[in-house]
């Protein structure tokens, strides 16, 4: 995805809002997977160096970070087929399809600001929790801790709040909005289907089932975001495993679906299979 939007960008003058979109949110799943697996391997053969006070506090920000910056990207994709299939007729759906445009770039840059600024009190946090926790307290001080924990927490909770929530209302709202206008032209186009198979029909159906996907896919990950974000399990338990699994499996289902659902993505793998299998023979 991340090769094919790039491709039709730099052969093209212009950058469409699609393309802008789709290399934001493949860059970011790229990233975010790279660096979960070398999170993943400095915690296992690097414990010692991984622990200290600021490479924890970095490792957990840019994973905050990315995080929040996926939700973000797939909530505008979600807007933007919305604007751009959906048949309503009202004058904001209207003003939208005539300006999105101009708007995506704007877009993008408010959710790479709103991202970051989310994942600073988890840098914050994370580094208050391990000043805590290394450093020789009296036990007189053992209550001034607990209070500067829940403080923090409760910073923490209400910003996460405010940033995770308005990608995922986007989301849903948009995919919903979306489902209901396909859904409505399909059963007019089955009224008036002559009994021969329509492949506008056909389109329309896989279109249903993308987006519901997306938006089931997209639903799961952000509450595994935020279970895995606010450490409902203790840390290496098989709850934070199976977490963080199904936070690298969502996204590349996503992926799969935005694969099979567009030709312009599924031309590359077509040609590149097939260039291998020329040479192999």
């Amino acid at each position: 995805i991340l090769a094919v939007s790039s491709s039709s960008c730099i052969g093209s003058k212009t950058w469409s809002p699609y393309d802008l979109i789709m290399i934001s949110l493949s860059s970011s799943r790229f990233i975010l997977q790279s660096w979960t697996t070398l999170d993943l391997l400095m915690s296992i053969f690097l414990e010692p160096f991984y622990y200290i006070e600021n490479v924890l506090v970095v490792s957990k920000t840019i994973f905050t970070f990315l995080n929040y910056s996926s939700l973000w990207f797939g909530g505008w994709l979600s807007v933007f087929y919305c604007i751009k299939i959906a048949s309503f007729t009202q004058s904001f759906f209207i003003w939208m399809k005539q300006r999105i445009a101009r708007l995506v770039p704007w877009m993008l840059l408010t959710s790479w600001l709103c991202s970051f600024t989310a994942a600073i009190p988890f840098a914050w946090d994370d580094y208050v929790v391990h000043k805590n926790l290394t450093a020789p307290l009296p036990m007189t001080n053992l209550s001034a801790m607990r209070t500067t924990r829940k403080e923090s927490l409760t910073l923490l909770i209400y910003l996460c709040n405010a940033s995770t929530t308005l990608p995922l209302i986007l989301s849903v709202v948009s995919s919903a909005l979306l489902i209901q206008s396909l859904w409505v032209h399909t059963r007019q186009m089955q009224n008036n289907a002559s009994g021969f198979r329509d492949p506008s029909l056909e389109v329309h159906t896989s279109a249903i089932k993308s987006v519901g996907s997306f938006l089931i896919l997209y639903i799961i990950y952000f509450i595994c975001v935020l279970v895995t974000l606010f450490k409902s399990f203790s840390p290496f338990s098989n709850g934070e495993s199976i977490c963080l699994a199904v936070m690298a499996a969502c996204p590349a289902g996503h992926s799969m679906v935005l694969i099979w659902s567009n030709p312009k993505f599924r031309e590359l793998p077509a040609r590149i299979l097939h260039h291998i299998h020329f040479h192999v023979r």
